[in-house]
């Protein structure tokens, strides 16, 4: 199976970057609802429809859903390819809704979507409200959830850039986990299928990102919608889909998702999960926040009159301005760093540093300076 090509012949094109909105991705449904696979299920805080999309009519049910965190689209973006591939008429199209029934919720939040917010409107975390289910959103996951019955559930997700995998140096691009169902991360039939599925997608993306995917935390907390619906017996993983060197808009990242997806059920078709695949799964590393997207270092620094090499750190806030998201660089951290990386390293070696304020970086300040009054950063980045 050529990933690669797959990829490129099924990319959604109308959709890209990072703020993805339900007006992004309505015409995209309304384009792919050939045989009424497509129906509303509920309304979002602010009354956007929340959309419901079932094709296929095989016997293994997948349940997946995407944007539970507004300003999180790279899955989304991957979902969409992934509903190209199966709609473009193929023998691996064919194949799959033969064996698959595949049910998404390709925007669950829609108003966070739209605010770029991790919360929804009512400034609440979708991804804490499994048990009290407090909100519209939470509560429609929950029903299609009963309604469907699924045999395997996908909860996609972003993750930031300061991940990294484990102290290697590089970033955590895709990660993955298999929620715990208690307190004491007790592995169960359902859990180790999910285990076993994705140390089948690990095994595919090391062939391409080698050294790039990561195993989020498992601490128990039943209040996430991935615990709760391992806890009642699913089949549950959980995608972060992460920074690869200099993608920020996640279009690289967004290929990698769509390879895991496609592998998922490729390996599940073939019905190779049943082996015992703990071990493989553990020594996935654990994410680690080891990351800054700048770095500067051997900055010769002036606190009243007296003179220091340092170091410091700047990160994006991606910041929604006009309807367009801005990366906006600001200084983050100061001095230690020996445990830190950087997406970008700047080595000023010992030039001395000055900005509009003074001859210090301040923390929360834009990453805007100069060094030694000839070389000058604008966002973080050396002005060309």
């Amino acid at each position: 199976m050529n990933l690669e090509q797959l990829f490129l012949d099924n990319k959604e094109k109308t959709i890209e970057g990072r703020y993805l909105t339900l007006e992004s991705i309505e015409p995209i449904l309304k384009r792919i609802n050939t045989d009424n696979q497509l129906s509303i299920v509920g309304e979002s805080v602010q009354g956007r429809p929340i959309y419901k999309y079932v094709i296929g009519t095989g016997k293994t049910k997948i349940y997946l859903w995407s944007q539970m965190h507004g300003n999180e689209s790279t899955t989304t973006k991957a979902l969409f390819d992934f509903l190209n591939l199966l709609n473009n008429g193929s023998d691996l199209a064919k194949e799959l809704l033969a064996n698959f029934t595949f049910c998404c919720l390709p925007m669950l939040n829609p108003d966070g979507a739209t605010l770029y917010t991790r919360a929804n409107a009512n400034e609440i975390d979708l991804n804490r409200d499994s048990q009290d289910l407090t909100q519209p959103e939470s509560k429609m996951l929950r029903a299609v959830f009963e309604e469907f019955k699924p045999d395997f559930c996908y909860n996609l997700h972003d993750q930031r850039t300061i991940f990294g995998v484990d102290d290697t140096g590089k970033p955590a691009t895709v990660s993955f986990l298999a929620p715990s169902y208690n307190e004491e991360r007790e592995i169960n039939d359902s859990r180790q299928k999910a285990i076993n599925l994705i140390a089948g997608m690990n095994d595919v993306l090391q062939e391409f990102i080698p050294g790039q995917i990561g195993r989020f935390d498992d601490s128990f907390n039943i209040n996430c919608i991935g615990d709760t619906f391992q806890y009642l017996g699913v089949p549950t993983i959980l995608f972060e889909a992460g920074h690869f060197p200099g993608d920020y808009q996640r279009e690289v990242t967004r290929k990698y998702i769509f390879f895991a997806l496609l592998s998922s059920f490729t390996i599940l078709n073939e019905n190779v999960i049943e082996i015992n695949r703990t071990e493989d799964y553990l020594n996935i590393p654990q994410n680690k926040v080891v990351f800054y997207d700048f770095i500067y270092k051997n900055i010769k620094i002036n606190y009243d009159g007296i003179e220091k090499i340092t170091n410091f750190a700047a990160q994006y806030k991606e910041e929604l301005i006009d309807g367009v998201i801005n990366f906006n660089a600001y200084i983050a951290r100061l001095d230690d760093l020996d445990e830190f990386f950087g997406h970008e390293v700047f080595d000023a070696q010992g030039a001395s540093y000055e900005d509009a304020e003074g001859n210090a970086p301040k923390l929360d300040h834009k990453a805007n300076f100069s060094l030694d009054k000839k070389l000058f950063f604008v966002n973080g980045l050396i002005k060309k």
